[in-house]
């Protein structure tokens, strides 16, 4: 099994620390990851996008040219990135943010009002994690408690916000 992920949005939005904790998970779960960030010089607003490997084998290269899914967290990365994910694939689309709609009958979209639930939650910055249960649901790289030991151990310390990322995982993974 190797899955290959493509998330992007924003800086500012997470989608960095989404990248990296699908790799931590993945690693703790026995499995092989590469992350692959790529930004601009302007972290907070400009564009981010990384790429996630996961695999039960040995990974030949950090690089997907056809991920398997794509997330697109913004209209802009949406439309960088819609035409990217693989025959068969998978797009999250954070439908809060993004207007159009996906013209590809080849793969399966997600609308997801990822900031909408975020919001309602407490906090637009776990959109993010919305995304993370949404994409674990589908997927099924990983199992439920090992994306949630990662989200413990990278937010464990800020704990005003580890609540309600839990949260926002549940409510992203019971959107499917």
């Amino acid at each position: 099994m190797e899955k290959s992920l493509l998330i992007a949005g924003f800086g500012g939005q997470g989608v960095m620390l989404l990248g990296q904790m699908l790799g931590y998970a993945a690693s703790d779960a026995g499995k092989n990851a590469t992350y692959y960030p790529s930004y601009g010089a302007e972290q907070r607003g400009g564009t981010a996008n990384c790429t996630v490997i996961i695999s039960d084998e040995e990974i030949g290269s950090p690089v997907a040219t056809k991920p398997d899914a794509v997330i697109a967290m913004n209209e802009p990365s949406f439309n960088k990135f819609k035409g990217m994910a693989k025959k068969g694939g998978t797009i999250f689309i954070n439908s809060s943010l993004v207007e159009s709609s996906l013209d590809r009958e080849d793969i399966t979209a997600y609308y997801i009002q990822a900031n909408s639930i975020a919001d309602s939650l407490g906090s637009s910055k776990v959109a993010n994690i919305v995304m993370l249960g949404a994409y674990i649901k589908v997927s099924a790289v990983l199992e439920v408690e090992d994306t949630k030991k990662i989200i413990k151990k990278v937010l464990g310390n800020k704990k005003e916000l580890l609540e309600t990322n839990l949260k926002a995982f549940d409510t992203g993974y019971g959107l499917i």
